[in-house]
């Protein structure tokens, strides 16, 4: 015979076995307790198949190999060992009719739907394919052995029968329980069920083992007890109807004894009334006596019938037991997709969403050993195996960094300067062409939203920059603006259809003058140009975010690789390494330059981080202008400020106190290599004739900012 592996043990099994009554012809409950219906229709046989939770192993074929481990007593379900990542595969398919069980229902109606004529597709469980949800199309979603098939139909028939009721009495959990159909399914297997009581409503309680986990006798309501092994309760049915609550806006036809109105069951007066949350009699009159006096408000506080049947066992118990105290019978509760557990993998087959973007040299990084993070939403290269090794080739030499990740837009039109006029709080109108200017972003309250760079292309073209974390909702922020002012301006956001390489370092210059910039070329310090670097045609804008002379090489996404290798190999000679996020954060802080979102927090006007500078109220109208203009009176309590201290440097966050009260926090740190010393910015309280703060238990020196180079010379060499 063949075995399957349960709970670290094999035990045998019949072809034809589903996984259920393989384990129970082994004396094992499938799960750990609980009426079996082997139907599919509750919880009580779920398990972890293969490194996957909550399959319904009655509904399950038995193969060679197959490990099943049941879901832990207490706790939610864990596959344990790596996670499986396999494909799953979609299929879209057509058809006429769809007809949803292969019942007598079913079966009706399917030869009634094809004697006239249309293209019938007849779906169950039973056959392998498992109906998970019915959405707007109408659409199909089925579980199949071997992926997810997406059916859109004209017409939707639900033959899905009706579910036998389970008990609910003291004891209903243990083993040994079944339905009037489980219990034919297990005899007609040759399983033996041992001595058999049938019982119906008259059952009282279920009387445990020794050991606390099997049945070993049933008490009727007269008080009569009765010595079993196993127990058939017969309590009627009702409709199996999870798919027809699941699409009440979708056209579909119930059938059969779906669609049949059944009795009520006796409302429940003591034991566990939803066995996917072991949710008892008790927890719905607290519930009740609380207020929650409506069938969908008894369910969300008692959290009944949102386990993994939906309702499919618990839903005639709990609509029993609002009736008898509400004194009306109320409607079932809306049931939600997907009608089973699924895998990721399941609910996103056929879909791919990158919650976090990859650019155009990720593969480039990985090649060179790149250690990866999440930054800005994207995927970015945090070091390469030494951050300080590339913060030297920055500061003595020449590094590469991968920049593509920047908020790229060009606006054009003839109210463009009005536009960005208004946008920003410094001036616009006198930039000159193929110059560049520092911009930061306000919101209507004065406070800073990101910053980037205003470049001016010609007379009525600009390219404008903004942050990583910034540039996802750049495009809506400009077009919302322009469309309130009513201006004539039009926007291209090419953040992901262009990339971007910073050439930085003294040696940057040179580099470029290998890759066929001539010196004359070259543009100035805050310049642009437009230029063929290594073949590829780029817009070269002379910025600088490390302190070093930086050339932002901003080009089209299909000519990244080639450029970056390019680079890397012109540039051996003269000591180049690529750089990652920590040199670069590092190298930043040296120069006090701030990081929007980091260094910045939601109320941070341009005083608070010292960049009043960046404003120009001589302007008559700008975003935040009157709310700067009336906050510019009051008391000012508090400030970034820059800190320097012996390393190690503090961990950011790390609190600021004057003697001993928290006035502040780091949110920048860095251990220079250059300066020998660690270096920090952090807001603190504006605390009068303090020179010196504590930061770890150790002193810290208020210092001026940048900490590096504070005339700015390397950056325009």
């Amino acid at each position: 015979m063949s075995r399957v592996v349960y709970d670290q043990t094999p035990i045998e099994f019949v072809e034809g076995d589903t996984l259920a009554v393989a384990a129970l012809r082994n004396g094992r409950h499938p799960a750990r307790g609980g009426t079996l219906c082997l139907a599919g229709d509750c919880g009580n046989c779920v398990a972890i198949v293969d490194g996957v939770p909550w399959v319904r192993t009655c509904q399950t074929a038995a193969r060679p190999g197959t490990v099943v481990r049941r879901h832990p007593s207490a706790g939610h379900p864990s596959p344990g060992g790596p996670e499986s990542h396999a494909h799953v595969a979609v299929r879209h398919r057509r058809a006429d009719h769809v007809v949803i069980g292969n019942g007598v229902g079913g079966a009706a109606a399917a030869a009634q739907e094809r004697a006239a004529g249309p293209d019938v597709l007849v779906l169950d469980a039973g056959d392998g394919n498992e109906v998970i949800g019915i959405f707007d199309g109408p659409t199909v979603v089925v579980r199949t052995a071997d992926g997810i098939d997406q059916l859109h139909a004209h017409h939707i028939t639900l033959a899905t029968g009706a579910a036998e009721i389970h008990p609910v009495c003291p004891g209903n959990m243990l083993a040994g329980i079944y339905t009037p159909k489980a219990a034919t399914a297990l005899r007609n297997a040759g399983v033996d069920l041992g001595r058999v009581v049938t019982v119906g409503a008259e059952l009282a309680l279920l009387v445990a083992t020794a050991d606390g986990d099997r049945v070993a006798a049933v008490e009727l309501a007269d008080g009569t007890r009765r010595d079993c092994d196993s127990v058939i309760v017969e309590l009627g049915s009702s409709p199996r109807d999870v798919l027809a609550r699941m699409a009440p806006m979708v056209p579909v036809s119930v059938v059969g004894s779906a669609s049949t109105p059944h009795a009520l069951p006796a409302a429940p007066t003591v034991g566990i009334v939803c066995p996917c949350g072991k949710i008892t009699v008790e927890d719905l009159d607290r519930v009740w006596q609380k207020g929650f006096c409506e069938l969908e408000l008894v369910k969300r506080a008692s959290l009944t019938g949102v386990g993994t049947c939906q309702g499919g066992v618990c839903m005639p118990h709990l609509r029993a037991f609002v009736a008898d105290r509400a004194g009306t019978e109320p409607q079932p509760f809306t049931a939600r997709p997907a009608a089973r557990q699924l895998t990721l993998g399941e609910a996103a087959a056929g879909y791919h969403i990158d919650t976090f973007r990859r650019t155009p040299l990720h593969a480039e990084h990985v090649a060179l050993g790149a250690t990866l993070d999440r930054f800005g939403g994207w995927f970015r290269p945090w070091h390469y195996g030494d951050p300080v090794a590339e913060y030297w080739a920055v500061r003595e030499a020449v590094s590469l960094g991968d920049v593509s990740t920047l908020g790229k837009m060009i606006v054009s039109g003839p109210d463009v300067i009005e536009m960005l006029e208004r946008l920003y709080p410094n001036n616009v109108h006198d930039i000159k062409v193929g110059r560049a200017r520092y911009v930061i972003n306000l919101n209507e309250r004065g406070h800073i939203l990101d910053d980037g760079m205003i470049l001016r292309d010609d007379d009525n073209r600009f390219t404008l920059t903004f942050t990583s974390g910034g540039a996802s909702t750049a495009e809506m922020w400009v077009r919302d603006w322009i469309e309130t002012w009513g201006l004539r301006v039009h926007v291209l956001d090419r953040t992901v259809s262009h990339a971007a390489i910073n050439v930085t370092g003294p040696l940057a210059a040179e580099l470029l003058g290998r890759a066929g910039v001539a010196d004359g070329e070259r543009p100035g310090f805050l310049q642009h140009r437009r230029l063929t670097v290594a073949g590829v045609p780029c817009h070269v804008m002379r910025l600088s975010f490390t302190g070093e002379a930086s050339f932002e090489l901003h080009h089209q996404i299909d000519r990244s690789v080639e450029l970056w290798q390019a680079l890397m190999h012109l540039g051996a000679p003269l000591g180049i390494k690529p750089h990652g996020l920590q040199a670069l954060f590092g190298l930043r802080c040296e120069k006090g330059h701030i990081i929007v979102g980091q260094d910045t927090e939601l109320d941070s006007s341009p005083r608070r981080v010292n960049m009043d500078w960046a404003v120009k109220f001589d302007k008559p109208a700008f975003i935040g202008r009157d709310a700067l203009l009336r906050t510019a009176p009051l008391p000012d309590r508090r400030r970034l400020f820059g800190f320097t201290m012996p390393g190690p440097a503090p961990l950011e966050g790390s609190v600021i106190r004057v003697g001993g009260e928290v006035v502040g926090h780091v949110t920048s740190s860095w251990d220079s290599p250059l300066l020998g010393h660690a270096v920090l910015l952090g807001w603190q309280k504006r605390v009068p004739h303090v020179d010196v703060v504590e930061i770890d238990g150790r002193e810290a020196r208020v210092s001026r900012v940048p900490f590096y180079d504070a005339q700015g010379q390397r950056a325009r060499a």
